[in-house]
């Protein structure tokens, strides 16, 4: 695989992708292919989208504007082999064909590539905080409702479960989050999980849209022993108001008291419902409720979720 640092990969000037699909005749992107911060992308889905409604139902809309449609559908009418994969059409790899009908969440190579080569994205990270038992990676925030949050590029961040969450709830058999494109609303109940018959859901700690999910965990669930920090990642998005989204985080010392104090209360729930047990020197051991499912799921969901 030829991968490439440059965003125009020898091209000249970095075309639009809805150029390059031909649904325009001349775009440059000035936005380092940023499409969910492009107001020019946002008119084009629209006009797209109504062109499709009216096409259902019987109308063909007039004109130029009448010929727009959403740049993958103009491409899926190459042969499979020449439609060129979305990472490509950003010039960050050479040609590589796109085989999952520009459905990014569904293809491994997106998972890899994004995995490997996002910019500023911290997918194995080392120094953490430990607190308790329970760790948290230094730049991660932090939410009351036990989700991280890493920023990684521009207004792009990772979402996922807190160490502290994992420990007490998981493993999860099913993990379910918005689809791609779905709106997230702060402080909402966004993220299931299920164990066995049991379910909770998690705050969202963000506002945004959704651009992926991890497949891993929409296959397979949360296994033990993933790391909730790296591989149990739940979804990537766009954070339409990041800044204000961070003043309502945690992080640092702030996250450390916070945990601090969820270890505690914890404690003292296990000692109320079975006695000073499941914990070793003082830590948190993994997998509280396997171990003492006498405290009840409901009562760790209530306590901790704050859903």
């Amino acid at each position: 695989m030829n991968l490439q640092t440059s965003a125009t990969v020898n091209r000249g000037e970095p075309r639009c992708i809805w150029m390059q699909a031909g649904v325009v005749k001349h775009k440059v992107c000035a936005l380092a292919y940023e499409c969910t911060e492009c107001r020019f992308d946002r008119a084009l889905r629209r006009i797209a989208s109504e062109n499709r409604t009216r096409r259902l139902q019987g109308e063909l809309p007039p004109g130029r504007r009448g010929a727009i449609v959403d740049w993958q559908e103009r491409l899926k009418l190459l042969p499979q082999w020449k439609r060129p994969c979305l990472h490509h059409l950003k010039g960050r790899i050479a040609f590589r064909a796109c085989t999952q009908d520009y459905l990014c969440s569904r293809c491994d190579f997106d998972q890899y590539f994004n995995d490997r080569y996002t910019v500023f994205a911290a997918v194995r990270p080392v120094d953490a905080l430990n607190i308790g038992g329970v760790r948290l990676p230094q730049g991660f925030y932090l939410h009351r409702g036990h989700c991280w949050v890493n920023i990684e590029e521009g207004s792009t961040v990772r979402v996922g479960f807190d160490d502290f969450a994992f420990r007490v709830l998981a493993p999860f058999d099913r993990v379910e989050a918005p689809l791609m494109g779905k709106q997230l609303r702060r402080d909402s109940a966004a993220i299931g999980v299920g164990r066995g018959a049991h379910s909770a859901r998690f705050l969202s700690p963000i506002e945004g849209v959704v651009t992926e999910m991890n497949p891993r965990l929409r296959e397979s669930g949360c296994r033990a022993g993933i790391d909730p920090y790296t591989d149990g990642w739940v979804l990537r998005a766009h954070a339409a108001n990041l800044r204000e989204d961070l003043h309502g985080l945690m992080i640092g010392d702030q996250a450390s008291e916070f945990l601090e104090g969820e270890v505690e209360r914890l404690h003292g729930l296990i000692e109320e419902k079975a006695g000073p047990l499941a914990v070793d020197g003082g830590h948190l051991g993994q997998d509280i409720f396997g171990h003492l499912p006498q405290i009840g799921w409901d009562a760790l969901v209530a306590a901790f979720l704050r859903v």
